[in-house]
Order: C-alpha cells, then structure tokens, then sequence
C-alpha cells in the first residue's frame, strides 16, 4: 500500500465529496499512509514552517491553555517577553497558515486556535 497517492488509498477524513477535500493533502491520511503529490508537499512544508519556531510554538501552547481558548494580544506580548511588533508578526504567520482565528473586538484583538486545521496537523503527523 506504501507508494500510492492519497487519491489512490481512498481514505479521508472528509467525504470525497467536500469540494476541498480532493485539493487539500490535510484532509487526508497521515503521512505515512501515502505518499504527498509535490503541491500536497507544499502545502505541508508551509504549514511546518509555521509551527517550526520556538515563539510561535509558544504563542500556540499559551492560547490553547487560555480560559475559554482566546487571548487578547496585549496578554500574549507580556507573556512572551517579545516586542509587540515581533508577537503580531509570529500570530501574523499562525494566521496566515490557517492556525489561528483573529477576531477584532474594539481596539483589541483576540485570538484562538483553529481546532479544525490543528487537528488536520496532528492527524497527519501521526
């Protein structure tokens, strides 16, 4: 079974009818159920890059422990002994990734995490 593609092996974690499942190689099996076309390998290089760093790791751990899931900002700069500046471009790239959701209530915004995406993440490392 090694060596097949993920469209091959059949098996998602989606119905093969969702419009994104065919496109996106996180929806699918854990990697070492099949083996990733170059995009799906893309795709997951990217993500990876976004989770490979100490801060960011950090900033993840800190708002998945938060009451509630969400922390504001201003919490999280304190919290990492970063420059505000430094905190907004890691949750810029959690963001970007499709780790995080951001939500802008007044002057502040809040942050949690995407369970869905961060689920698709642990999956497929499994």
């Amino acid at each position: 079974m090694r060596g097949m593609t993920l469209a091959e092996r059949g098996r998602r974690s989606k119905a093969p009818t969702d419009p994104d499942c065919a496109t996106d190689p996180l929806c699918c099996t854990p990697l070492r159920d099949a083996v990733l076309d170059r995009a799906g390998a893309n795709e997951l290089a990217a993500l990876l890059r976004a989770v490979a760093e100490p801060a960011r790791l950090r900033l993840l751990s800190l708002i998945l422990a938060a009451p509630g899931g969400e922390v504001c900002v201003a919490d999280l700069v304190a919290a990492l002994e970063l420059s505000q500046p430094t905190v907004s471009h890691h949750l810029k790239v959690l963001s970007d990734a499709g780790l995080l959701h951001r939500e802008r209530r007044g002057s502040w915004v809040w942050y949690s995490v995407n369970d869905e995406r961060f689920d698709q993440l642990r999956v497929l490392l499994r």
